[in-house]
Protein backbone atom coordinates (compact mmCIF):
# COMPACT_ATOMS: atom_id res chain seq x y z
CA UNK A 1 0.00 0.00 0.00
CA UNK A 2 1.32 3.33 -0.92
CA UNK A 3 -0.35 7.28 -0.16
CA UNK A 4 -0.09 9.37 -3.46
CA UNK A 5 -1.61 12.14 -4.88
CA UNK A 6 -3.49 11.61 -7.99
CA UNK A 7 -4.40 14.27 -10.35
CA UNK A 8 -7.94 13.81 -12.22
CA UNK A 9 -7.09 14.25 -15.80
CA UNK A 10 -10.93 12.82 -16.55
CA UNK A 11 -13.90 12.77 -14.91
CA UNK A 12 -17.11 12.06 -17.68
CA UNK A 13 -20.42 10.37 -17.37
CA UNK A 14 -20.35 6.60 -19.24
CA UNK A 15 -24.11 5.49 -18.53
CA UNK A 16 -27.11 6.98 -17.09
CA UNK A 17 -25.78 5.19 -13.61
CA UNK A 18 -21.57 5.47 -14.24
CA UNK A 19 -18.87 7.62 -14.44
CA UNK A 20 -15.33 6.73 -15.21
CA UNK A 21 -12.17 8.62 -13.80
CA UNK A 22 -8.77 8.50 -14.96
CA UNK A 23 -5.96 10.02 -12.71
CA UNK A 24 -2.31 10.79 -12.92
CA UNK A 25 0.33 9.61 -10.63
CA UNK A 26 2.73 7.31 -8.67
CA UNK A 27 0.68 4.21 -9.41
CA UNK A 28 3.66 2.35 -9.63
CA UNK A 29 1.85 -0.02 -6.28
CA UNK A 30 -1.24 -1.53 -8.11
CA UNK A 31 0.29 -4.84 -9.22
CA UNK A 32 -2.11 -7.21 -9.35
CA UNK A 33 -5.77 -6.67 -11.58
CA UNK A 34 -8.41 -6.85 -9.03
CA UNK A 35 -6.68 -4.85 -6.83
CA UNK A 36 -8.40 -1.56 -5.23
CA UNK A 37 -7.53 2.57 -4.52
CA UNK A 38 -9.36 4.33 -1.44
CA UNK A 39 -9.90 7.98 -2.12
CA UNK A 40 -10.04 10.49 0.32
CA UNK A 41 -12.30 13.09 0.14
CA UNK A 42 -12.74 16.44 1.31
CA UNK A 43 -15.32 17.04 3.95
CA UNK A 44 -15.82 13.71 4.56
CA UNK A 45 -14.57 11.51 6.87
CA UNK A 46 -14.23 7.54 5.49
CA UNK A 47 -12.16 7.23 2.66
CA UNK A 48 -13.96 5.58 -0.85
CA UNK A 49 -12.49 2.45 -1.85
CA UNK A 50 -13.09 1.62 -5.29
CA UNK A 51 -12.00 -1.34 -7.30
CA UNK A 52 -9.05 -0.61 -10.43
CA UNK A 53 -10.60 -0.68 -13.96
CA UNK A 54 -7.16 -0.04 -15.87
CA UNK A 55 -3.60 0.94 -14.44
CA UNK A 56 -0.15 1.79 -16.17
CA UNK A 57 1.93 3.24 -13.00
CA UNK A 58 2.00 6.36 -14.16
CA UNK A 59 -2.16 6.35 -13.87
CA UNK A 60 -5.12 4.48 -12.66
CA UNK A 61 -8.91 4.01 -14.21
CA UNK A 62 -11.91 3.68 -11.81
CA UNK A 63 -15.28 3.34 -12.74
CA UNK A 64 -18.13 4.42 -9.99
CA UNK A 65 -21.52 4.73 -9.86
CA UNK A 66 -22.57 7.58 -7.65
CA UNK A 67 -24.88 5.97 -4.64
CA UNK A 68 -24.16 8.29 -1.48
CA UNK A 69 -22.74 11.40 -0.93
CA UNK A 70 -19.07 10.84 -1.45
CA UNK A 71 -19.70 9.51 -4.68
CA UNK A 72 -21.98 12.28 -5.89
CA UNK A 73 -19.69 14.54 -4.54
CA UNK A 74 -16.73 12.68 -6.90
CA UNK A 75 -19.12 13.63 -10.10
CA UNK A 76 -18.15 17.27 -9.41
CA UNK A 77 -14.48 16.88 -9.41
CA UNK A 78 -12.60 18.73 -12.48
CA UNK A 79 -9.55 17.59 -13.98
CA UNK A 80 -6.70 18.93 -12.60
CA UNK A 81 -8.19 18.63 -8.80
CA UNK A 82 -5.50 16.33 -6.67
CA UNK A 83 -6.65 13.54 -4.55
CA UNK A 84 -4.99 12.31 -1.65
CA UNK A 85 -5.25 7.89 -2.69
CA UNK A 86 -4.21 5.33 -0.90
CA UNK A 87 -3.22 2.75 -3.90
CA UNK A 88 -2.31 -0.75 -4.27
CA UNK A 89 -4.62 -2.28 -1.95
CA UNK A 90 -6.31 -5.77 -1.65
CA UNK A 91 -4.77 -8.96 -3.01
CA UNK A 92 -6.03 -8.81 -6.58
CA UNK A 93 -6.36 -12.02 -9.31
CA UNK A 94 -3.75 -14.72 -10.16
CA UNK A 95 -3.55 -14.36 -13.42
CA UNK A 96 -1.20 -17.41 -13.90
CA UNK A 97 -4.42 -19.67 -12.64
CA UNK A 98 -5.95 -19.04 -15.84
CA UNK A 99 -5.21 -22.13 -18.02
CA UNK A 100 -5.46 -22.06 -21.28
CA UNK A 101 -8.91 -20.88 -21.64
CA UNK A 102 -10.52 -19.02 -18.73
CA UNK A 103 -13.83 -17.04 -18.51
CA UNK A 104 -14.00 -13.61 -16.98
CA UNK A 105 -17.36 -12.99 -15.74
CA UNK A 106 -18.37 -9.14 -14.91
CA UNK A 107 -21.73 -8.39 -12.73
CA UNK A 108 -22.70 -4.26 -12.81
CA UNK A 109 -20.11 -2.34 -11.21
CA UNK A 110 -17.86 -6.07 -11.39
CA UNK A 111 -17.43 -5.45 -14.78
CA UNK A 112 -14.64 -2.80 -14.56
CA UNK A 113 -11.83 -4.94 -12.50
CA UNK A 114 -12.18 -7.45 -14.84
CA UNK A 115 -10.97 -5.26 -17.58
CA UNK A 116 -7.38 -5.34 -16.30
CA UNK A 117 -7.11 -8.67 -15.62
CA UNK A 118 -8.23 -9.18 -19.13
CA UNK A 119 -5.43 -7.53 -20.52
CA UNK A 120 -2.74 -9.17 -18.33
CA UNK A 121 -4.02 -12.67 -20.02
CA UNK A 122 -3.21 -11.23 -23.16
CA UNK A 123 -0.47 -9.81 -22.09
CA UNK A 124 0.48 -13.73 -21.30
CA UNK A 125 -0.83 -14.59 -24.62
CA UNK A 126 -4.13 -16.26 -23.36
CA UNK A 127 -7.29 -15.09 -24.90
CA UNK A 128 -10.03 -15.00 -22.13
CA UNK A 129 -13.78 -15.30 -22.86
CA UNK A 130 -15.73 -12.36 -20.95
CA UNK A 131 -19.65 -12.30 -19.90
CA UNK A 132 -20.69 -9.32 -19.01
CA UNK A 133 -24.38 -9.07 -16.85
CA UNK A 134 -26.50 -5.97 -16.86
CA UNK A 135 -30.15 -5.15 -15.96
CA UNK A 136 -30.49 -3.97 -19.52
CA UNK A 137 -29.15 -2.70 -22.41
CA UNK A 138 -28.76 0.55 -21.77
CA UNK A 139 -26.82 -0.16 -18.59
CA UNK A 140 -24.08 -1.81 -20.64
CA UNK A 141 -20.56 -0.60 -20.36
CA UNK A 142 -17.00 -1.40 -21.30
CA UNK A 143 -17.98 -3.78 -24.23
CA UNK A 144 -16.51 -2.50 -26.97
CA UNK A 145 -13.00 -1.72 -24.65
CA UNK A 146 -13.18 -5.55 -23.90
CA UNK A 147 -13.52 -6.43 -28.03
CA UNK A 148 -10.75 -3.79 -28.50
CA UNK A 149 -8.35 -6.10 -26.58
CA UNK A 150 -9.16 -9.22 -28.64
CA UNK A 151 -11.37 -11.03 -25.58
CA UNK A 152 -14.18 -13.00 -26.78
CA UNK A 153 -17.42 -11.07 -25.27
CA UNK A 154 -21.11 -11.96 -24.78
CA UNK A 155 -23.63 -10.25 -22.89
CA UNK A 156 -26.08 -10.91 -20.95
CA UNK A 157 -29.16 -8.83 -19.90
CA UNK A 158 -31.99 -10.00 -17.91
CA UNK A 159 -34.58 -7.97 -19.81
CA UNK A 160 -33.21 -9.64 -23.23
CA UNK A 161 -32.67 -5.90 -24.60
CA UNK A 162 -29.09 -7.26 -25.62
CA UNK A 163 -27.48 -10.58 -25.77
CA UNK A 164 -28.57 -13.70 -24.36
CA UNK A 165 -31.81 -12.96 -21.90
CA UNK A 166 -31.12 -13.57 -18.75
CA UNK A 167 -28.19 -13.89 -16.03
CA UNK A 168 -24.34 -14.63 -16.61
CA UNK A 169 -25.24 -18.12 -15.82
CA UNK A 170 -27.12 -18.76 -18.54
CA UNK A 171 -24.43 -17.95 -20.28
CA UNK A 172 -21.77 -19.59 -18.61
CA UNK A 173 -23.84 -22.98 -19.07
CA UNK A 174 -22.73 -23.41 -22.70
CA UNK A 175 -19.40 -22.38 -22.28
CA UNK A 176 -16.22 -24.39 -22.13
CA UNK A 177 -13.39 -22.94 -19.75
CA UNK A 178 -10.08 -23.92 -17.40
CA UNK A 179 -11.09 -21.38 -14.93
CA UNK A 180 -13.66 -18.83 -13.68
CA UNK A 181 -12.59 -15.19 -12.60
CA UNK A 182 -15.87 -13.33 -11.34
CA UNK A 183 -16.91 -10.32 -9.81
CA UNK A 184 -20.11 -8.60 -9.07
CA UNK A 185 -23.09 -8.64 -6.27
CA UNK A 186 -23.22 -11.61 -3.83
CA UNK A 187 -25.99 -13.58 -5.23
CA UNK A 188 -24.22 -13.50 -8.60
CA UNK A 189 -21.17 -14.88 -7.41
CA UNK A 190 -23.09 -17.58 -5.43
CA UNK A 191 -24.95 -18.63 -8.22
CA UNK A 192 -21.37 -18.73 -10.49
CA UNK A 193 -19.88 -20.52 -7.79
CA UNK A 194 -22.50 -23.46 -7.66
CA UNK A 195 -22.49 -24.09 -11.24
CA UNK A 196 -18.89 -23.61 -12.33
CA UNK A 197 -17.18 -26.46 -13.80
CA UNK A 198 -13.83 -25.37 -12.92
CA UNK A 199 -11.88 -24.07 -9.86
CA UNK A 200 -11.75 -19.86 -9.77
CA UNK A 201 -10.96 -16.79 -8.11
CA UNK A 202 -14.35 -14.60 -6.55
CA UNK A 203 -13.33 -11.20 -5.74
CA UNK A 204 -15.93 -9.31 -2.47
CA UNK A 205 -15.61 -6.16 -3.34
CA UNK A 206 -18.98 -5.05 -2.51
CA UNK A 207 -18.14 -5.96 1.12
CA UNK A 208 -15.45 -3.42 1.44
CA UNK A 209 -15.73 -0.62 4.37
CA UNK A 210 -12.81 1.48 5.20
CA UNK A 211 -10.88 -0.25 2.89
CA UNK A 212 -7.56 -0.96 4.99
CA UNK A 213 -8.56 -2.88 7.58
CA UNK A 214 -9.41 -0.60 10.51
CA UNK A 215 -12.96 -1.14 10.45
CA UNK A 216 -13.29 -5.29 10.96
CA UNK A 217 -17.06 -4.66 9.30
CA UNK A 218 -15.55 -6.91 6.23
CA UNK A 219 -14.78 -9.92 8.19
CA UNK A 220 -15.99 -13.00 6.59
CA UNK A 221 -15.72 -16.46 7.93
CA UNK A 222 -13.92 -18.64 5.28
CA UNK A 223 -13.09 -22.37 5.23
CA UNK A 224 -9.49 -21.33 6.10
CA UNK A 225 -10.52 -19.38 8.67
CA UNK A 226 -11.89 -15.43 9.76
CA UNK A 227 -10.68 -13.37 6.76
CA UNK A 228 -10.97 -9.32 6.16
CA UNK A 229 -12.01 -8.89 2.45
CA UNK A 230 -10.07 -5.53 2.35
CA UNK A 231 -6.79 -7.20 3.60
CA UNK A 232 -7.23 -10.79 2.69
CA UNK A 233 -8.89 -10.39 -0.37
CA UNK A 234 -11.24 -8.77 -2.14
CA UNK A 235 -10.33 -12.20 -3.88
CA UNK A 236 -10.59 -15.36 -2.58
CA UNK A 237 -10.09 -18.83 -4.23
CA UNK A 238 -13.42 -20.89 -4.74
CA UNK A 239 -11.60 -23.70 -2.56
CA UNK A 240 -11.65 -21.62 0.13
CA UNK A 241 -15.29 -19.49 0.26
CA UNK A 242 -17.68 -20.55 2.29
CA UNK A 243 -21.47 -19.53 2.39
CA UNK A 244 -23.42 -18.40 5.11
CA UNK A 245 -26.80 -18.51 4.70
Amino acid sequence: MEQVILTITENKKITDAFWRMVMAGDCSAITQPGQFIDIKLPGFYLRRPISVCDADGQSVTILYKPVGGGTEYMTTLAPGTELDVLTGLGNGFDPAAAGERPVLIGGGAGTAPMYLLAKKLLERGIRPQVILGFNTAADIFLEEEFTALGAEVTITTVDGTRGVKGFVTDALADMEYTYTYACGPLPMLKAVYACAKTGGEYSFEERLGCGFGACMGCSCKTKAGYKRICKDGPVLRKEEILWED
